[in-house]
């Protein structure tokens, strides 16, 4: 066996290792309310991983409460220590969960530019949770990935909210819910701005709004 086929055998061996654990953790995304899809990007997209490699997720939440999903994202992951801090690198990322990118309805369409890795990377997206019409319409939204339509697919575990998602997103659904997203907002922001956009590298992709996250703070990796 020459070389070339052992690094390929062993590319593979460790990118259905890293799916297993990614899947393994994939059903926390249906506790957490208005959270409605979560797809795997990056490495685990594209298939090149790293035994450092982290789980890049895109994670579309209900617009007018994304910032309370991520908050009980964010909390949740902290509990079970599978989130990637921003800042951190190499042995510390490896198979953390990576949560720079949030959209919701009103950002489906996803920002320009669209160069060619993006396309790749996008054209690539699994979804391991959320419904088969939301995933579609997401689909649809970026017809600059090219033709795409939603093939069912072994990693996609998890389709439905929880019970007790369902529930807290009924309860939170009115202007309670209203106040507390614009609680959970300020703090977030303030975190986002002061602590990590500080530290963007080379060409960051970075939008902050209400209606879309993207917190890619250095994509030199990107370009090599």
């Amino acid at each position: 066996m020459n070389g070339e086929v052992l690094r390929a055998r062993r590319q593979a061996v460790l990118y259905d290792k890293k799916w297993l654990r990614l899947l393994d953790r994939a059903w926390i995304f249906r506790w957490i309310p208005f959270v409605e899809m979560a797809f795997a990007a990056g490495s685990m997209a594209t298939g090149k991983v790293f035994p450092s490699s982290d789980f890049d997720i895109l994670v579309a939440a209900k617009y007018g409460r994304m910032f309370t999903g991520r908050f009980f994202l964010i909390l949740a992951l902290d509990i079970f220590r599978w989130r990637r801090k921003n800042l951190d690198h190499g042995e510390a990322a490896a198979d953390t969960i990576c949560l720079n990118h949030f959209i919701t309805e009103k950002s489906y369409a996803l920002s320009p530019p669209h160069q060619a890795y993006w396309k790749t990377l996008y054209q690539n997206l699994v979804p391991i949770y959320g419904r088969e019409e939301k995933i579609e319409e997401f689909y649809l939204a970026n017809a600059w990935m090219g033709e795409r339509r939603y093939g069912d697919d072994l990693r996609h575990k998890f389709r439905t909210a929880s019970t007790p998602a369902k529930f807290f997103e009924r309860i939170l659904s009115g202007k309670v819910g209203d106040m507390l997203e614009q609680i959970l907002r300020g703090p977030q922001l303030r975190r986002i701005n002061e602590k990590l956009l500080p530290h963007a590298g080379y060409k960051p992709r970075l939008i902050v709004s209400d209606k879309e996250l993207e917190l890619h703070l250095d994509t030199r990796r990107i370009e090599e």
